[in-house]
């Protein structure tokens, strides 16, 4: 019973982290929502497959960017907890450096080889045909988007979630009005179809960078100064902040392009399983988004603590945090298995077969995100403590030892037809991932005070 106890936190705790993951979750659910936009819309012309192969790179480079964010957003989170400002700015200047060396990296990327790119994904012509007109369109919001993602953690640390979550609304309602005028032509401008939906995503990205950087100053945000302030790091202060970032980097490219290799393997059983798929996959991004929101919420109440030097109290916030995502991750599986009829019916799909094939996807893609659920939440406390080598082993390494093998082996040898059955069958890493994260969770390494390994370097 005392066990059970330790796991059960105050109203005063649950109603602090709501104050934070709520905001944090909407705004993680606006900017998932720009993807789910652009496929509601061209799913009204026929392009789902099209824009969904395209932003196979656009995964990636949010991957990356996220963890380059992520993983300066580890220190400083304990720098705001330590109250050690100037630090605080020094991370903010290094978290810009490597979002728009991330963004930049991606655009060449999608510049130089974007055709061959698609053609790994995909056999079918006509999608990458259409998929290379989205593509070089949208690769020009990358650097944007990438920054986004510095300004998004940063707000998340200093326990401002509301900042980004305003940007995010009104990008998305950019996203929505330009989408709608250059898709269809509407009110005079030009039709564009697919490319519409790119120009769309490009001017949401663009104002919201724009915005954050003049409300930051305006403001004076204590995690802001002059060119010479945010950029005065040396050499011994990088070197230990990269050593943690490299490791989630590390992780997220393995992760984040581990992720497409299931799109190659889908992709073999044709294009209206791939349309299903993508359906499947953009609604449960709007999970997602509420799931990820909770994680940045654990990472910022938990870092917090850690930074401060409270180690226990951060174990026991950790502890409180776990009987949440339990509650959560069942109220997910529920929710979405019961509504997948009416969550595929969003989408303006026509032939039977998809919207069967949808529906079933839906469902098993409750019971991950259920899963997911609870595990990034139990991830964030590690990431917190600095966590990253076995996070790369739980995350990378169940994905390629364990997921992509099932999907190659049901698709390629079992020569099973079912996009559904081969997704359920690939759901046994994220049990082994639950499993495992657990063990690790449970052994207490993780709460580690990194301040002082700051500056002690």
């Amino acid at each position: 019973m005392e066990k059970i106890k330790d796991y059960i936190g105050t109203k005063v705790f649950y109603m602090h982290t709501a104050s934070i993951a709520i905001p944090l979750g909407l705004q993680q659910l606006v900017t998932s929502c720009m993807g789910i936009i652009d496929s509601l819309m061209v799913s009204w012309i026929g392009q789902v497959s099209a824009v969904g192969t395209a932003a196979q790179i656009e995964t990636l480079c949010s991957s990356v960017s996220w963890a380059c964010a992520a993983g300066v957003g580890i220190y400083s989170v304990q720098f705001f907890g330590a109250k050690d400002f100037e630090r605080l700015k020094q991370t903010f200047g290094l978290s810009m450096i490597l979002a728009i060396a991330s963004g930049m990296f991606w655009f060449a990327l999608a510049l130089l080889f974007g055709k061959q790119i698609l053609s790994f994904y995909m056999q079918d012509i006509v999608v990458i045909e259409n998929g290379l007109k989205y593509l070089q369109i949208v690769m020009f919001s990358y650097v944007f988007l990438a920054i986004e993602f510095a300004f998004n953690i940063i707000y998340r640390n200093i326990n401002k979630p509301h900042i980004p979550l305003l940007v995010g609304i009104t990008s998305m309602i950019i996203n929505i009005i330009v989408n709608y005028l250059l898709i269809f032509g509407a009110f005079g401008f030009p039709q564009l179809g697919i490319r519409g939906a790119a120009f769309g995503t490009c001017a949401a990205h663009v104002f919201a960078v724009i915005f954050h950087f003049v409300y930051a100053y305006k403001t004076k945000q204590v995690f802001v100064g002059n060119l010479h302030t945010i950029f005065s790091f040396d050499f011994k202060f990088v070197k230990v902040i990269m050593k943690k970032t490299f490791s989630i980097m590390f992780n997220e490219l393995f992760f984040g392009f581990g992720s497409t290799l299931f799109i190659k393997a889908f992709g073999a059983l044709g294009t209206s399983s791939m349309d299903a798929y993508y359906v499947g996959a953009k609604i449960s991004d709007i999970f997602y988004a509420f799931a990820n929101g909770f994680s940045n919420a654990v990472a910022a109440i938990v870092g917090v603590s850690l930074g401060a030097g409270k180690v226990e109290e951060a174990k026991r916030e950790g502890n409180y945090l776990i009987s949440m995502a339990i509650a959560l991750s069942l109220g997910c599986l529920v929710f979405v298995y019961i509504g997948s009829g009416f969550l595929v019916s969003i989408f303006d799909l026509s032939n039977p077969k998809v919207i069967n094939e949808a529906e079933l996807i839906v469902k098993v893609f409750a019971l991950r995100i259920a899963l997911r659920f609870f595990i990034v939440i139990v991830f964030s406390s590690l990431r917190a403590g600095g966590d990253a080598k076995i996070l790369t082993l739980l995350d990378s390494g169940l994905m390629w030892c364990i997921g992509i093998p099932l999907a190659f082996i049901s698709v390629y040898l079992l020569g099973i037809e079912s996009v559904a059955i081969v997704f359920l069958i690939c759901q046994i890493e994220q049990v082994l991932r639950v499993f495992f994260g657990m063990k690790r969770y449970q052994s207490g390494k993780w709460a580690v005070n990194l301040v002082s390994f700051v500056e002690n370097s």
